[in-house]
């Protein structure tokens, strides 16, 4: 029977309550829904070994032999069976059973496979809850030559009869109908180029591998196809996009970008800012639209760009908008852009909530007449009464911090889409760059500018505080100021439960018992206190106070994490640095190291870590590099949301193929993607046609690639 139409409950050992459960829990609705459930992990029961061999680093044991004595020891909750198991050298090891005692039915002095995992109890060796299997001929034994899949499963799932054991039945009694071969979902001719296993062979050695070879031969056809799809629909999406997304032509480097340049730089641009230009430049005068990720460690010079590239709109006669994620950064854009251009007649004025009704009566007015070529804001960009003459290009900050409808809402502001440049100071990964924005043309900012020092970054223990309080003074004392930060308090969108409550009223308490402990070391100075908890006006200020260094050490939440830039403050110290992911750590620090001198993020933590935190702290001690900091934080926490603070995960389902670990597969992936639309952009022709079926039931399943921009 093909199994993409054989309903769960026709299949041995599931019937309806089964079946039920697992399209609850896991969306199981047919036999081929099932295998596609991988299994995490394999077991090795090829090996037999005696009692004697255990030597305590065996995970897994397999032993022949006989039960010699069983005893039912206790009553009620704390009854157990254990049980003498000799092998056929005659040593003997106790085996214990807590739970489903009745269900038992052991044997003494009948031959079995003991199978189990040994741990010690009382100086002694013993196996709890082990699999005991009757040996009723030698086949049995021969059969034992393969990999044992296990499988996850959840606590329903396990109160519902369908625990790893029962999965693992269930499966099996799939494999005479899989043997017969299922439909496959890439061509033959194609996976023959490739080099890859029929989806038949791929599926049987997934979940009951031949050996090691053959399970590896598995995995990669089965990854391969999920990130091969995935790649074909973005590169075709954003081929789609090229072809018929007309953009504004501007070819014209006029009196604005020349007299700029020549100059009002401040400083000359390093070689990657230089590349980054020409790639933009080469989109504006395509004659499509622009739609490029510009990607830039913190202080690699973005603004800068991104202030080229609205120069040469307003060359060609077109209005520039930047949107920021905080008031606090959209001032600081518009700080920094004012300065630039004084002297250059180009006009830059600012939309944020706290401009006034009549502020907002004199600039809407002339931003719908043109005089304005580059307006900066926050979400104020996107309301309706905002109106540009010939809005251009549009360049959104940390874009992560937006979401799809707030951004098209800028799209909106011109009868054909403006030119899209979106920036972010997190370094995403290769893998998930090609992943998550595969549909963008991605530009990469890779050099600080000339005269930047590289943060010293120290790792000490609370143990260590006298020491960090005397360097505290000792920088103060310099002139310079400070940072300290405490872990995030979490401002959910849903209602809290109690738990989340309880932690985040601690952290508030941390934070605040922090302050004040500060405040009493430092009496001669000045000390500011910022958390999502404040009212916004008071956050402003006392971000403000520091920022003009009227306070000289400021203790803060993740609220700086984006958009102060204080170049006078040459210190960092986070506090409880364990609490924070490596990206996160990356962006704190990325606020010192701003002006010419020394500057220091000294990370805090109990002495003892788990060895996960203590590789995040090496990490961070060792290098100073974003991308490598980015594709180690993928590593240890994998591809949830590495941006910011929310697990949001991916936009796509990933049922074996992981962007932690599989970059050159889906490098090769995508290269085989990009070769069949080359030669078949459409997919019309009869070889790909099965590419083009595949494609519509993925689309089903994920976002529509070209909102991601």
């Amino acid at each position: 029977m093909d199994l993409r139409y054989k309903e769960l409950i026709y299949c041995k050992g599931v019937g309806p309550k089964k079946a039920a459960t697992l399209k609850k829990e896991l969306n199981i609705n047919t036999a081929l829904d099932l295998l596609y459930q991988f299994p995490y992990k394999y077991i090795d029961r090829s090996r037999f070994i005696t009692i004697r061999d255990i030597d305590g680093e065996d995970e897994y044991v397999q032993i022949i032999g006989t039960v010699s004595s069983l005893v039912t020891v206790g009553s009620g909750k704390t009854k157990r069976l254990t049980a003498v198991f000799t092998d056929r050298l005659g040593d003997t090891i106790e085996l214990v059973w807590f739970k489903g005692i009745q269900y038992l039915k052991i044997e003494t002095g009948v031959p079995y496979i003991l199978f189990g995992k040994p741990s010690l109890y009382n100086h002694s060796v013993n196996i709890v809850h082990p699999d005991l299997e009757r040996i009723v001929s030698h086949e049995q034994l021969k059969e034992r030559k393969g990999l044992e899949p296990h499988y996850n499963t959840s606590e329903r799932m396990k109160s519902g009869a369908l625990n790893d054991k029962s999965m693992r039945t269930i499966i099996r009694g799939l494999m005479p109908d899989l043997r017969e071969g299922v439909p496959d979902t890439l061509p033959e001719a194609f996976r023959n180029k490739m080099h890859l296993l029929s989806l038949t062979d791929a599926l049987l050695n997934i979940h009951f591998p031949l050996d090691q070879r053959m399970l590896q031969k598995a995995r990669e056809r089965l990854k391969f196809e999920e990130l091969f799809y995935i790649q074909l629909q973005i590169l075709r999406q954003a081929k789609r996009q090229q072809l018929t997304s007309n953009g504004f032509l501007m070819p014209i480097v006029g009196k604005h970008f020349n007299d700029f340049y020549h100059n009002h730089l401040p400083f000359p641009l390093t070689g990657a800012q230089k590349r980054v230009v020409k790639e933009i430049r080469s989109d504006l005068v395509s004659g499509n639209q622009m739609n490029r990720l510009l990607q830039g460690d913190v202080g690699s010079g973005k603004t800068l760009v991104a202030l080229l590239c609205a120069l040469l709109a307003a060359d060609n006669h077109y209005q520039t908008c930047i949107m920021a994620p905080t008031e606090i950064l959209a001032n600081q854009h518009y700080q920094t852009l004012s300065e630039m251009l004084s002297g250059t007649g180009v006009t830059v004025r600012l939309l944020t909530g706290s401009t006034t009704q009549r502020e907002r009566r004199e600039l809407l007015p002339t931003l719908l007449e043109g005089s304005i070529e580059i307006l900066i804001g926050t979400h104020a960009l996107i309301e309706d009464n905002v109106q540009f003459a010939n809005l251009g290009l549009v360049i959104v900050d940390e874009q992560h911090r937006f979401g799809v409808a707030q951004r098209a809402k800028l799209w909106a502001k011109n009868v054909q889409p403006p030119h899209v440049l979106v920036m972010t100071a997190t370094p995403i990964p290769r893998t998930l760059a090609m992943t998550v924005y595969g549909d963008l043309s991605v530009s990469v900012i890779d050099e600080l500018p000339p005269g930047r020092r590289p943060v010293r970054t120290l790792h000490y223990s609370n143990q260590r505080r006298q020491q960090i309080d005397n360097f505290i003074e000792q920088q103060v004392q310099k002139g310079r100021q400070i940072y300290v930060v405490y872990p995030l308090i979490e401002q959910k969108e849903k209602k809290k439960n109690k738990e989340d409550a309880e932690v985040e009223k601690k952290q508030l308490a941390d934070l605040v018992s922090g302050y004040e402990r500060i405040c009493r070391r430092f009496p001669d100075y000045n000390v500011s206190m910022v958390h999502g908890k404040m009212r916004p006006k008071d956050k402003d200020l006392h971000m403000q106070l520091f920022a003009e260094g009227k306070t000289q050490i400021l203790v803060a939440t993740t609220v700086i994490e984006v958009g102060v830039n204080v170049p006078n403050a040459s210190v960092m110290i986070i506090e409880n640095a364990d609490h924070f992911g490596l990206s996160q750590l990356h962006q704190l620090r990325g606020r010192v190291g701003r002006g010419a001198e020394q500057s220091y993020c000294v990370l805090l933590t109990d002495f003892q870590l788990s060895k996960d935190t203590r590789k995040r702290m090496d990490i961070m001690v060792a290098t100073n590099d974003g991308f490598r900091i980015a594709e180690a934080d993928l590593q240890l926490r994998g591809p949830g949301d590495l941006e910011g603070t929310q697990q949001s995960g991916l936009p796509f389902e990933l049922h074996i193929a992981s962007l932690a670990t599989d970059g050159q597969i889906l490098e090769v992936a995508r290269q085989a993607a990009k070769d069949v639309l080359e030669d078949d952009p459409e997919l019309t022709k009869p070889e790909n046609r099965l590419f083009e079926t595949q494609l519509s039931k993925l689309k089903k399943q994920t976002v529509n690639w070209g909102d991601i921009s």
